[in-house]
């Protein structure tokens, strides 16, 4: 019994190994055998976990001839300098899902979702794209960094409060910076950066990966944060002595980089002149000149903004008011007055009565 334990568990690291290497019959193989010589809740969850993966198809195996199978090699097949480069081979079709990503103009475009894409449906898009483009999967050029906008892609627009955010300011963020700087992390998340890096991301999606894997991405977090501090470091002496003058730019760049227009107003000025109703309650709203040119979000999400905060502000006015008439009542019992208790029972409401009017 002992030894189909033994072998049971070489049957799990097989399948392990299997899943990263996107070889889903082979991981459903061997994790079953495992189930058959020493039955195990670990090998019982591992299967399920590899049911539950999309299906992708496998890589098209070599032929002898790259410009046929798709494969990109820097040396000849079959050498074992070759052998050694393995992992570094991509397919076409990994290449060309890095340069869809890089084409794309905003994070509804990244993940492939319409602007009315529900959670479940980003989440979806998401699994699929995650799994085509991590870095251990595919290694075409510019992975990474569409690995990454793909992540920070889920995580805001999962969001409710980013997402609003996003899709008020999103487009003019991108559309502003896109301009000055090539496709990189950094145009992806400007102003729109997740919490959580990619590869945290995806371990919670994926529910933890698989140990090797695990494994390797504390490794390689564990480097990166240490040449990052070494970096930093390095770098502490050349900014200390720039500090006076960052500190003088950032001061007169602040009322500017921090303050932006509202998109609407409740209330007509000469900034916000263009009225507009919204299509559910018919609540009025102002805008700019420019609002259909230059506003890229959904309308839809803009009005529910703008009819919570028409709702807010007559609840609070609605507040207010009968305060007032009911500190006139009460000071009206303590001085034994009918005609001012009369006169406060009768103080008009008007914000109650038009926010009875919009929620009846």
């Amino acid at each position: 019994m002992d030894g189909n334990r033994d072998e049971a568990e070489r049957c799990i690291e097989i399948a392990q190994k299997a899943f990263v290497e996107g070889k889903w019959e082979r991981a459903e193989k061997f994790l079953t055998k495992a189930e058959r010589l020493y039955p195990t809740q670990r090998a019982k969850d591992l299967l399920e976990k590899v049911k539950s993966f999309p299906t992708f198809n496998p890589p098209p195996e070599n032929t002898g001839d790259s410009a046929k199978d798709g494969l990109h090699r820097r040396n000849p097949p079959g050498s074992p300098k070759a052998e050694r480069k393995h992992d570094a081979e991509y397919t076409a079709e990994q290449l060309e899902a890095v340069k869809r990503i890089k084409k794309c103009k905003d994070y509804y475009e990244v993940l492939g979702v319409t602007k009315e894409a529900s959670d479940s449906e980003i989440k979806k898009s998401y699994k699929k794209l995650a799994l085509q483009l991590h870095p251990d999967k595919n290694k075409a050029p510019g992975a990474v960094e569409a690995f990454k906008a793909v992540g920070n892609a889920v995580a805001i627009l999962t969001d409710v409060e980013k997402r609003k955010s996003y899709d008020l300011r999103g487009s003019d963020e991108f559309v502003r910076h896109s301009n000055r700087h090539h496709y990189s992390e950094f145009t992806y998340t400007r102003g729109f950066e997740s919490d959580v890096t990619a590869e945290e991301l995806f371990n919670m999606f994926f529910g933890g990966g698989f140990p090797q894997q695990n494994v390797y991405m504390r490794q390689r977090r564990y480097h990166r944060a240490e040449h990052q501090q070494q970096r930093e470091q390095s770098g502490y002496a050349a900014l200390f002595n720039l500090l006076p003058i960052l500190l003088l730019i950032g001061l007169s760049m602040m009322s500017s980089f921090f303050i932006s227009d509202p998109i609407y107003s409740l209330t007509p000025t000469s900034k916000y002149s263009v009225q507009r109703r919204t299509n559910n309650l018919r609540v009025p709203y102002y805008v700019k000149d420019n609002f259909h040119t230059e506003y890229q979000g959904s309308v839809g999400r803009l009005e529910a903004s703008v009819e919570e905060d028409f709702i807010n502000h007559l609840k609070h006015a609605c507040s207010r008011e009968r305060n007032y008439r009911d500190s006139m009542m009460a000071k009206a019992r303590s001085f034994g007055d009918r005609e001012l208790f009369k006169k406060a029972q009768h103080i008009n409401t008007p914000s109650c009565d038009s926010l009875h009017q919009y929620l009846s």
